[in-house]
C-alpha cells in the first residue's frame, strides 16, 4: 500500500482523520469550536506547523487534492458546515503547492455557498513558520489578471 492510498495503515506515518472519511457530523469534529482543514502532507512533512492548532481546540481533518477532487472535498466540507457550528474554520497548507492552494480556494467558495457564521482563516507553512494569509489575498489569487495588474502596479511604483 502506498502513502497516497493510505487509510491509517502500518506502512506510513499518516494518522490524522481524513476529511473524506469522516461523517459530516462525526463525534471527532462536533465537540470542537474550531475546524482545521489541512493539506495531508503537513502531518508528515511539516508537523511543527500543527503546534499552532492544538487538538484540544481544533478538530483537525486532512485532505490531499492530488488524491481527491476539489469538488468532492468542497461538497463534504459544505455538508459539515451546514450541520455543525464552528467559531473558526482554518486552512493550513504548504506554501507554493499547486494542489494545496486549491484548499484555500475551496474553503472560500464553500463559505460563499453555505454562509456559515464561522470566521474563515488561511495559513501556509513556509521556512519553518506559519504565516496567516488574509482572506482577500485568497480571493485575489483566484484571478490571474488581478494578480498581473497588482504586479504591474508594484513594478511601476518600484516596490517589487
Amino acid at each position: 500500500m502506498t502513502a497516497t492510498n493510505c487509510r491509517n495503515c502500518s506502512y506510513c506515518s499518516y494518522k490524522m482523520p481524513r476529511l473524506m472519511d469522516v461523517n459530516v457530523a462525526s463525534r471527532l469534529i462536533r465537540s470542537r469550536r474550531n475546524l482545521l482543514i489541512l493539506g495531508r502532507c503537513i502531518e508528515v512533512e511539516k508537523p511543527w506547523a500543527l503546534k499552532r492548532f492544538p487538538e484540544e481546540k481544533y478538530a483537525r481533518l486532512s485532505v490531499c487534492l492530488e488524491e481527491e477532487h476539489v469538488n468532492m472535498a468542497g461538497f463534504k466540507l459544505a455538508g459539515i458546515l451546514a450541520r455543525l457550528d464552528f467559531e473558526e474554520v482554518a486552512v493550513l497548507t504548504t506554501d507554493g503547492s499547486m494542489h494545496c492552494v486549491q484548499l484555500h480556494f475551496m474553503v472560500e467558495e464553500v463559505f460563499k455557498l453555505v454562509r456559515p457564521q464561522a470566521r474563515q482563516r488561511h495559513f501556509v507553512a513556509e521556512n519553518g513558520r506559519v504565516v496567516e494569509v488574509p482572506v482577500e489575498a485568497v480571493k485575489t489569487a483566484r484571478y490571474l489578471s488581478r494578480v498581473a495588474r497588482l504586479l504591474s502596479a508594484a513594478q511601476a511604483t518600484g516596490s517589487s
